[in-house]
């Protein structure tokens, strides 16, 4: 017998799966970073989601015996259904779809944001998760992905996860003490799935450290928004400002990191066993990553500011949606694919991605000091909104400049 009782309940809609699979992410880029080679210490996951759903939420669920913070599409408040989430014990999650994965005709698939959900209710450590992942193995698992996840006592673990079986990737295993990951899986049929260019190029953007440790900025600034394409050698956002204000420069984005689809970057930051008094934080770029602005959001603040789930829409998607339309303002057909780079940034100064990113580095700053002290909820809870406050005025200011 199943040891969930909400994945025995999912496993009866196939119909419903079917629905989701419309609105599948299909090309995220990932990574899973052991605490060895993390700036802080502490276990990382990344996540840049890419899906038909651009406008998504941030919800903070009050469940037991674990409440969580997730990320959802606009039409799911419930939290029922997540893409990556953290929960108030340090156990964190993401996924990313793996099209090289064994799968059987008639049975159920596209349930990896149940199963997301169900580990931030009931998972503690990532040997939590392994169990659930077991007990629940056969025709109604619904998974076809490559989950990565962290918890409070420093791990950190790949899972390549289909109905019948999963393999797992130790990142501290590893010569590099990560795993990048997109929409293949190592332990899949070679040379299939999808994603390869990005693999790469996520490779490339890491190894362009130096063996320097991760900060999550590294992740947040630079790669999440990345252009960059390793076959035609086209720029990354870095290079915005060598290029004229003025005629319109295009470039395509299809196999790039920072894509049309993206509709959100989470970076999740475990606990240093170390120094178990800080925080695990999420931290949430809304919306594609060169429209947005980073902010970090605590499980344990009881509460998030409401532009990030309240309403039809979430406010603060819909302000970075603005600025999508003005970089990407043609959508017939795969014309989204393309990127208006002179509108982010140029050599007449007019583009407003460098003033984003020094406000984006202004909260880095602030989130820095403020974590160096213990906090309670209240302080947490207004924090949060002070900096989500300053991320949303800028976004507003520079769609209507």
């Amino acid at each position: 017998m199943k040891s969930s009782k909400n994945l025995l309940v999912f496993a009866i809609l196939p119909l419903l799966a079917a629905m989701l699979s419309v609105f599948a992410g299909d090309n995220c880029t990932s990574a899973v970073i052991s605490r060895f080679v993390s700036a802080s210490g502490a276990p990382i996951l990344w996540k840049n989601r890419d899906t038909g759903v651009r406008s998504n939420k941030i919800v903070l669920v009050n469940e037991c015996p674990y409440r969580y913070l997730a990320l959802v599409n606009f039409d799911d408040s419930s939290g029922r259904i997540c893409y990556a989430g953290l929960n108030e014990a340090g156990f964190g999650i993401m996924n990313t779809a793996a099209y090289n994965l064994p799968e059987k005709p008639g049975e159920l698939k596209d349930m990896e944001g149940f199963i997301m959900a169900d580990a931030l209710r009931k998972c503690r450590t990532v040997s939590d998760f392994e169990k659930l992942i077991e007990a629940n193995l056969g025709r109604d698992l619904g998974s076809e992905a490559n989950f990565g996840v962290i918890d409070a006592d420093g791990n950190a673990m790949l899972f390549e996860v289909h109905n019948h079986g999963y393999k797992k990737f130790d990142p501290a295993s590893v010569p590099e003490k990560y795993l990048i990951n997109t929409n293949f899986s190592r332990s899949g049929i070679p040379d299939r799935g999808a994603g390869y260019l990005r693999f790469k190029r996520a490779s490339e953007l890491f190894a362009s450290l130096g063996g320097r440790p991760v900060q999550v900025s590294d992740i947040l600034r630079r790669f999440s928004r990345d252009t960059g394409n390793i076959l035609i050698g086209q720029p990354s956002f870095e290079d915005f400002s060598s290029f004229p204000a003025k005629p319109d420069t295009w470039i395509s984005t299809r196999d790039s990191i920072d894509n049309f689809y993206t509709s959100a970057c989470v970076v999740i930051v475990g606990k240093n066993p170390q120094h178990p008094e800080r925080l695990p934080t999420l931290w949430i770029i809304p919306g594609e990553p060169l429209t947005a602005i980073a902010v970090p959001l605590w499980v344990q603040s009881g509460k998030i500011p409401g532009i990030f789930w309240k309403g039809k829409k979430a406010a603060i998607w819909e302000c970075s949606g603005r600025l999508k339309a003005i970089i990407r303002p043609r959508r017939k057909g795969n014309m989204g694919d393309y990127l208006r780079i002179n509108k982010l940034d140029n050599r007449g100064h007019t583009g407003y991605l460098p003033e984003l990113l020094k406000t984006e580095a202004l909260i880095f700053n602030k989130a820095d000091a403020f974590l160096k002290n213990r906090h309670t909820a209240a302080e947490l809870a207004q924090f949060q909104r002070k900096m989500a406050d300053i991320a949303v005025k800028e976004i507003r200011r520079a769609a209507e400049q």
